[in-house]
């Protein structure tokens, strides 16, 4: 049965199960987890694993404690016996499971302490922390040669937050080396400030160096990535929408505060708008190019000046020079010519998306989710849709719309599943070519998975599974656990 009720659920208890791989793991990392090729390998066998949220999973009697389900790649991609579930009651990870902390809101990898596995990182934003409810908190779970074990939180800089409330640290993750050190930084979004941290991290969760970043407001997104081609990561921050911006402002990082006042001051780019986005090389000229959606269109903003009707994304594209204020975007919307659907309000186009090369052809192709989108009369069904990279840039030819009644796709499309709250792009059996997954973390009382492995063709259909929560080791009780509501690509979140 393929049904998603809109009442909340509870998980049952969860157990902190780590089935590890039948296949002996590398006893030594196979090329450092910061390399392209095995950027989310906690196990150090070469393969790319797949940190999977479900932040309304329960913890014994705790509702919605939340909890991080990793499965681990293989040569036949992942399925759900090879598996390690992680929670705040984990041996090893700090905090406690309490009623809805959402544990497993956001997650993101790197190897922080450089010991050549890829350690996961975990955003809890609706955690109370002594008397501050919704202040949030981070963890890091430490990778090694038998997966992923013991962990350390992340603090917040000094002075975060002073005098606010429900600032929600952890809203968002990302990672990349800024400074060609092979120890990649560490950025933490919030209804606050930005935090920034610099590696290498120690395994009590202690980074070189780290600031708030104060000067953008509110920085509730934040997305890194080469978009010069020097070998060292860009970050942009996104602070998300405010009264006078509905579609959210873009601003690039220039380093911290030093010295005067206006010194290292973030650029903003005018023209470019977004809540979240992912850095990846979509025209093949070996610069970064960044996406970004904005999914809340005017009926759900319940104002005007928010995004394209039905929601949108957005590409700049990257170059000798980076991503400069006077660049346009190229925007592409349900509206655009060749892309599947038609826009409707509330479609929430761009509510996910993900970059990554599907067919192995050189260009980087965008996954984008519309879990807002209605499959015939069945509302907030949910749909996907992915556009093809090429020496142009991002293109609507050989686009395609998936939804479960696409034929080849499992399961049935019903009211509420959400298909395409999160989506994401990755090499999972090291083919060369992206697999194709989307989180439907409605669907049932436990949510599910769609994975497709790639082609030359793209996607391929046939055989393509749906992974769901409790065959990967969470109970349902009373909350739906909403297993596949978070993936290392980024989604817009409240």
């Amino acid at each position: 049965m393929h049904r998603a009720a809109t009442a909340a659920a509870v998980l049952a208890p969860l157990l902190a199960v780590a089935l590890l791989p039948t296949t002996a793991s590398a006893t030594s990392p196979y090329k450092g987890a910061n390399t392209a090729a095995v950027q989310d390998d906690f196990n150090g066998d070469g393969y790319r694993d797949l940190a999977v949220g479900a932040p309304y999973a329960a913890n014994g009697s705790v509702e919605e404690a939340g909890a991080v389900v990793v499965l681990y790649g293989s040569a036949s991609s992942v399925g759900t016996t090879r598996r390690t579930v992680i929670t705040q009651a984990t041996s090893g990870i700090p905090g406690d499971p309490e009623d809805r902390d959402a544990f497993g809101t956001t997650v993101a990898s790197a190897d922080l302490d450089r010991d050549g596995y890829a350690d996961l990182l975990v955003g809890t934003p609706r955690e109370q922390v002594g008397d501050k409810k919704l202040r949030g908190s981070a963890t890091v779970v430490w990778g090694g040669p038998g997966g992923l074990t013991g962990g350390a939180a992340i603090s917040p800089p000094a002075g975060y937050g002073d005098g606010r409330t429900y600032c929600g640290f952890g809203k968002s993750l990302a990672t990349g080396d800024m400074n060609g050190d092979g120890a990649p930084e560490v950025s933490i979004g919030s209804r606050c400030n930005g935090a920034s941290y610099t590696g290498p991290f120690t395994r009590t969760g202690k980074a070189a160096s780290n600031y708030q970043e104060w000067r953008v407001g509110d920085a509730r997104g934040v997305v890194m990535g080469d978009v010069n081609g020097d070998g060292r990561a860009e970050r942009f921050w996104l602070p998300g929408p405010s009264d006078d911006d509905l579609r959210g402002p873009v601003y690039v990082d220039n380093g911290p505060p030093s010295g005067g006042e206006f010194v290292n001051w973030p650029t903003k780019l005018p023209y470019a708008d977004g809540h979240a986005g992912q850095i990846g090389d979509i025209n093949g000229d070996g610069y970064g190019d960044l996406v970004t959606g904005i999914a809340r269109d005017d009926s759900l903003m319940n104002a005007t000046g928010a995004a394209h009707r039905g929601g949108e994304i957005q590409v700049l594209y990257g170059s000798a020079q980076g991503i400069t204020a006077d660049q346009r975007p190229k925007v592409f919307h349900q509206n655009t010519a060749g892309v599947p659907g038609t826009a409707e309000d509330g479609d929430q186009f761009g509510q996910s998306l993900s970059v990554g090369d599907v067919n192995a052809d050189g260009y980087a192709d965008v996954l984008v989710g519309s879990p807002g989108e209605a499959v015939g009369t069945l509302k907030l069904a949910g749909t996907t849709v992915l556009l093809r990279g090429s020496a142009s840039g991002l293109t609507t030819t050989k686009a395609v719309g998936y939804t479960q009644n696409t034929a080849g796709v499992p399961g049935t499309a019903e009211s509420g599943d959400q298909f395409g709250a999160t989506v994401h792009l990755t090499d999972l059996n090291k083919d060369g070519k992206a697999e194709t997954i989307v989180g439907i973390p409605t669907e049932n009382s436990d949510g599910c998975l769609w994975t497709a492995r790639g082609s030359a063709s793209g996607p391929v259909l046939s055989n393509s599974v749906n992974l769901c929560g409790k065959n990967a080791g969470i109970t349902v009780r009373s909350t739906k656990g909403y297993f596949g509501a978070a993936l290392t690509s980024p989604h817009i979140s409240d």
